[in-house]
């Protein structure tokens, strides 16, 4: 037998058998029958915590946030809008321009326009029937790709909305109590629906009866703006700010944003309703703005009794890894396994408003965080890992367990011992995300995705420091041959 494979087996096997208090000198000895002494150790490191708070983070989703809510822990404002662009398919066309039934003075008019919001009645937060007001904004021009938009990016004073643009105003409880409304959703998946049928001006001073009739001529001038996103964001509509205007007390998740163009059609001699659709699909830019009081989170910050994970973008949690004190007199073993579990400590209030913790936490090197979000990596499980707070059968836990960060420590070591370490070598971060699984050809899940959680989340963990009765240890599980 190959003694590599004989390793990864043993070492594998040493995961089941061994915990972090067995005493484990004779066990690899027994597993292979003396055909080499291989011996495995367990010890365990304190590890220190800090909390702190998130620079400016990348703001891409696919879900936009809109609402304005009182952060009960420390009783301020969280505000968020979002901006959105639109697609359009590669063979998006229109019928015929002489099947077009809806017309006046003799040119093509829409009969109405609708922007549709729609979002998950059990995925809101907050007040369901607090009455807020948004309002929708056109941009002058479009975001761009390449260019990271931060969360704390204010597109009106960027110059990105249109000053004399379209500006349409719709006040609304996430309830969606409007008889109206109500007859074209279920139970859970509601929308809030803006009209935009006001007359329309756009940016060369043309005038239209509303924005709909505006879309539909600009088609019909030259459908090749309409054969992709770029072309369409740059030539025809750059998106829209959709912004809380009024109120308080209301959080939606839009997990999607859709136009809506009425207009009658000619069908065997028949008039017909039909009606074109303008989706924000993964394809284009979708950002939330976010504004958070932040003198509000350094009492929070300077808590020493525990770290805080909050989103959005608000505080994360720094854990020191004592990479020297683990390799200390184990230069030459082998990491097999290094096991982190992170507690939370139990909310001693719990109403309604009470925020939830994030369910999902990676664990990535300090100075790799900004990166990470920037160029869409997703989690290797070798130097970036994701937990979850879920159990097999979806019950939250009460801790966040990283079953085995070997290879960080191992790579923290050598960056050391090669003199390549920087200030934060031995640092990671972990940062609350949202992940997307796929399925892939043998039916197994694959990480697909991993954006930063922007949702209203708040849990507190247990402080960890450096010594053998801190609350937060690292499990580490060693292994060596001799006689070879």
């Amino acid at each position: 037998m190959n003694i590599k494979t004989l390793v990864i087996g043993v070492a594998v096997l040493m995961i089941a058998l061994v915990s972090c208090d067995d005493t484990t000198d004779t066990v690899g000895t027994s597993l292979i029958n003396n055909m080499d002494n291989l011996q495995v150790k367990a010890d365990t490191f304190g590890v220190a915590s800090r909390s702190e708070k998130y620079g400016a983070i990348v703001s891409r989703s696919t879900v936009g946030y809109l609402g304005s809510v009182v952060d009960p822990e420390t009783n301020t404002l969280i505000k968020s809008s979002y901006l959105v662009q639109f697609n359009t398919l590669e063979n998006f066309q229109l019928p015929d321009k002489e099947k077009i039934m809806s017309m006046e003075d003799g040119e093509i008019v829409a009969d109405s326009c609708e922007l549709h919001l729609q979002y998950n009645y059990l995925d809101v937060y907050g007040d369901s029937l607090a009455q807020m007001k948004l309002t929708v904004y056109e941009m002058g021009k479009p975001m761009e790709e390449g260019v990271d938009y931060d969360i704390d990016f204010d597109p009106e004073e960027q110059g990105y909305v249109r000053s004399d643009g379209l500006q349409q105003s719709r006040s609304y409880t996430i309830a969606d109590l409007t008889e109206e409304d109500k007859s074209r959703t279920t139970d859970q998946l509601k929308r809030i629906r803006v009209r935009l049928n006001k007359p329309y001006t756009d940016k060369d001073g043309v005038k239209y009866n509303n924005f709909g009739t505006y879309l539909l001529r600009k088609y019909y001038q030259d459908p090749s703006n309409f054969r992709n996103a770029y072309k369409f964001t740059h030539n025809v509509m750059p998106g829209f700010l959709v912004k809380i205007t009024d109120g308080v007390g209301s959080m939606v998740y839009v997990s999607s944003t859709n136009l809506y163009v009425f207009f009658k059609t000619n069908e065997d001699g028949k008039e017909t309703k039909a009606n074109t659709v303008f989706s924000a699909t993964e394809e284009v830019i979708q950002a939330s703005s976010m504004l958070y009081d932040d003198a509000s989170l350094q009492s929070l910050i300077e808590d020493n009794s525990c770290t805080f994970l909050k989103t959005p973008a608000a505080i994360y949690t720094e854990l020191t890894l004592p990479v020297d004190e683990i390799m200390q007199g184990h230069e030459n073993d082998s990491i097999n396994t290094a096991k982190i579990s992170i507690p939370r400590i139990t909310n001693s209030t719990n109403t309604e408003y009470t925020l939830p913790a994030p369910t999902y936490l990676m664990m990535i090197p300090k100075d790799s965080l900004t990166t990470f979000f920037a160029n869409n990596k997703v989690a290797d499980n070798k130097y970036s890992f994701i937990a979850s707070n879920l159990d097999s059968n979806g019950k939250v836990t009460s801790a966040y367990t990283f079953s085995n960060v070997s290879a960080l420590v191992s790579m923290m070591a050598k960056a050391k011992k090669d003199g390549t370490a920087g200030e934060n070598w031995n640092k990671v971060v972990l940062v609350p995300v949202q992940v997307t699984y796929s399925t892939d050809v043998n039916n197994t899940k694959v990480l697909t995705r991993v954006t930063h959680d922007m949702s209203l989340t708040s849990t507190r963990l247990q402080k960890g420091y450096f010594g053998a009765d801190s609350p937060l240890q690292i499990c580490v599980i060693y292994s060596k041959f001799y006689g070879r």
